[in-house]
């Protein structure tokens, strides 16, 4: 049985639960729950759990480093699950997508990513699947800033749409591949 690191970039804690830049934690969230995962527990400087699916042992993975430093919890649990670097998704916002694009991507640069960054640092290189969800540029301000605040009311009503397309597209990456998980998902933002 193989097993698969899912990890769902994001800030802990109540004062950041609802931004942006969270989006990978809704994401990891939406797997557990439609996976009947059991509870989260505190390790690897975050919260996981582990859930299999079909003939996967998959880890979910939420880091409570904060964005910067999201590649010790990452690379924490790699270690302790054995886990290459070719079977980790990561889930993060992404500035370079429209609002409810999502694509997966494998490898590539960090874009200015912090948490993408920490990844590469910690984790033996840039080999990982990327699950892109797109949150868009400001008109207007500085990028930091966009990233940590909620999405906007019309984002909302469609949230739950884009966290379910991630969804699909993550489960499909892990269980089929990434380029099978594009085929099929692509089309669909």
């Amino acid at each position: 049985m193989s097993t698969h690191l899912i990890a769902g970039l994001g800030n802990p804690g109540p004062k950041y639960a609802g931004h942006r830049h969270n989006v990978g934690f809704m994401v990891v969230d939406e797997l557990a729950r439609r996976w009947g995962a059991p509870s989260f527990r505190e390790k690897f400087k975050g919260e996981f759990t582990k859930v299999a699916v079909g003939d996967q042992d998959l880890v979910l993975l939420k880091p409570m480093t904060f964005m910067n430093l999201s590649g010790e919890s990452v690379q924490a649990a790699m270690r302790f699950f054995k886990v290459p670097v070719d079977r980790v998704l990561c889930v993060h916002d992404e500035l370079d997508l429209d609002y409810g694009v999502v694509r997966i991507k494998v490898g590539g640069g960090t874009a200015g990513h912090n948490g993408l960054r920490s990844m590469v640092e910690h984790c033996g290189g840039p080999g990982f699947v990327r699950c892109r969800v797109g949150i868009g540029r400001p008109s207007r301000g500085r990028p930091e800033g966009y990233v940590l605040s909620d999405f906007n009311s019309l984002e909302r009503v469609e949230l739950s749409v884009v966290l379910q397309l991630a969804a699909d597209m993550a489960e499909t990456a892990v269980r089929e591949g990434a380029r099978q998980s594009m085929n099929r998902h692509h089309s669909r933002s």
